[in-house]
């Protein structure tokens, strides 16, 4: 991951974080105080965001000392250690939160998408969606990555989703289609549909690909017989870990998950520290 993808995000990060400082350390930790001590994982997840864990120190006191013990995508089980530092006391807690809300964060959403990707069994390619956190897309999707997982559109000019609403104000899926087409954006065109009807319709009118919305395992069998390989076929709405038998067994191609990134539960970690010599 480049750093130019968080380095600001994380001088942000702990602007928010630290305020004018950190009161307490500076009332009972002092200035030549020197710790050590790890950050260790209290339950069993895919690491991910090791590089902005990095970062954060790096910005707060670059003479902190911070070697990871995993790589992201490592599975870590219940009181591994992630990694081991040292530093001045004082610039380690100035760090400390900082540095862990971005592991649980992105450490819980490589752990969800990992459990997906496993329950997809090789046949069904796992999606995220643009259900991301304000201005931490980038970071989240690749934790997606990391787990195992594909990245759908980063943004609204990566690629063409012509959606209900799109269909109501155009007059039709078939206008939609024949204005993108006439738009010449070189780009594959898939529709939304939520119903065999609408699936049936998207195929005449020449879509690329259906994303078929809150469909039962059932009509997304007989959408994907409907469309004899004309189009992709990627399901959507309503996906859970439980489903994920039933859904494979569609002869769909891809599955989005919108909860990889705004339901995915962080990681619980800790940063344990003792005092140092210098």
């Amino acid at each position: 991951m480049e750093p130019a993808v968080y380095r600001k995000l994380v001088q942000r990060a702990l602007k928010e974080d630290l305020g004018t400082g950190d009161i307490t350390s500076e009332a009972v930790v002092e200035t030549t105080s020197w710790a050590k001590g790890c950050i260790l994982s209290r339950s069993t997840c895919i690491v991910a965001g090791l590089e902005v864990v990095t970062e954060v120190f790096r910005q707060v006191d670059s003479r902190i000392k911070l070697a990871c013990q995993r790589s992201d995508g490592d599975s870590c089980a219940a009181g591994e250690v992630v990694a081991n530092l040292s530093g001045a006391a004082r610039s380690i807690l100035a760090g400390e939160r900082t540095a862990l809300n971005f592991l649980q964060r992105l450490s819980g959403i490589a752990t969800l998408t990992r459990a997906f990707v496993d329950a997809s069994a090789g046949v069904l390619t796992v999606l995220d969606t643009r259900k991301t956190t304000p201005m931490l897309r980038r970071l989240e999707k690749y934790a997606v990555r990391v787990g195992g997982g594909s990245n759908h559109r980063f943004a609204l000019d990566d690629g063409v989703l012509i959606k209900d609403n799109h269909i109501v104000l155009a007059g039709g899926v078939a206008v939609a289609i024949e204005l993108l087409r006439g738009a010449k954006l070189g780009k594959p065109i898939e529709v939304e549909v939520e119903s065999v009807a609408e699936a049936d319709d998207a195929l005449e009118a020449g879509a690329d690909r259906l994303l078929v919305d809150n469909m039962t395992d059932a009509d997304v069998r007989e959408v994907v017989r409907r469309s004899r390989g004309r189009a992709k076929i990627e399901i959507s709405g309503g996906v859970t870990l439980k489903r994920m038998p039933g859904l494979i067994a569609t002869g769909a191609d891809y599955v989005s998950v919108g909860a990889l990134t705004h339901s995915a539960p962080s990681v619980d970690f800790s940063l344990n520290l003792e005092r140092s010599a210098h």
